[in-house]
């Protein structure tokens, strides 16, 4: 109940402005959020990256109303991926597209759109040596997001796909995605799905889960398996045990200012670890989200806001 009151909260402009007059809430949201401009998150980037882990960035905003905001965000990731390169901290490093961002929802020409603006950011991403993924947003656009990235492959072969585990088509759409060579984060799900296209007990989502981990292992894909939850991360461990995949085979992604001890653990054991670090100022929607994900953030938050 509290998850869904979140979630519900981050689509509030009334909650919204509530939160942020909270003076706290800014201390709080840089544990989850590298900053607003392209100078915090790559001095973020810079950190992780001594300390042995990889990035995948994220300019936060989606649900984009105009051809103009469309091309703001895309010049956001184009200035972001030039700001990387000159900081020499570019190669091996991902970002995150959500095309809904790039413009995907606008009316009548919206994945053509959206596919120009993507292959725009994998353009200058691999004249850098960075790489792009795009991410899976809400059941609606599962279709739009597949075929962009297909055609986007064609080109810029290690452009990277997000499957949901809590969608009923996953398993159908993983085992057609999961060719040599193609880069699949696999994650839970976080958008609230009718149950005519999603399970919805938590059991169900974690059997899916386990069941794409393996065919993830077992395929010719490069497998960017996404969780914070100890048992899938050793599920995964196992894994790639079983399947013969070395370190360098596959990696393990989490969320930035989550789970750091963790993420410390893995790659002190010699594994590949991603952070995915989002920045820009419209944090609000991904704060709240992070906050229904774990009733460990909301106790944070709220202890803050008593000392605060």
């Amino acid at each position: 109940m509290l998850s869904s009151a979140l979630n519900r909260a981050s689509r509030s402009r009334r909650v919204r402005r509530v939160v942020e007059r909270v003076p706290v809430t800014r201390r709080v949201v840089d544990r989850f959020v590298a900053g607003e401009e392209i100078a915090d998150v790559v001095l973020a980037g810079e950190y992780l990256r001594r300390q042995g882990r990889s990035v995948t960035i994220d300019v936060l905003g989606e649900d984009v109303t105009d051809a103009a905001g469309a091309a703001a965000t895309t010049a956001a990731y184009l200035a972001l991926l030039a700001a990387l390169a000159e900081k020499n901290c570019a190669e091996g490093a991902d970002v995150s597209l959500k095309l809904s961002a790039l413009g995907q929802a606008l009316p009548g020409s919206g994945d053509e759109i959206a596919e120009s603006n993507a292959r725009a950011v994998c353009e200058a991403a691999a004249a850098v040596g960075a790489t792009v993924t795009l991410d899976m947003e809400d059941h609606t656009t599962v279709d739009s997001s597949l075929a962009i990235g297909a055609k986007l492959r064609v080109e810029y072969p290690l452009t990277g796909t997000v499957l949901q585990a809590n969608l009923r088509r996953t398993e159908r759409d993983l085992a057609e995605l999961a060719q040599p060579g193609t880069r699949i984060r696999w994650v839970k799900g976080a958008y609230r799905e009718p149950r005519s296209v999603a399970y919805q007990q938590k059991a169900e989502v974690d059997d899916a889960y386990r069941r794409g981990v393996r065919s993830l292992m077992e395929s010719g894909c490069y497998p960017m398996i996404a969780t914070h939850d100890p048992a899938m991360i050793e599920h995964a461990l196992r894994a790639a045990a079983r399947t013969g995949r070395s370190a360098a085979d596959w990696e393990a992604q989490m969320l930035y200012g989550v789970s750091t001890g963790r993420q410390r653990e893995l790659v002190e054991q010699g594994r590949r670890l991603r952070v995915y670090v989002p920045f820009g100022t419209d944090w609000y929607g991904y704060f709240m989200r992070r906050l229904a994900e774990r009733p460990a953030n909301v106790a944070f938050f709220l202890r803050a806001l008593a000392r605060g």
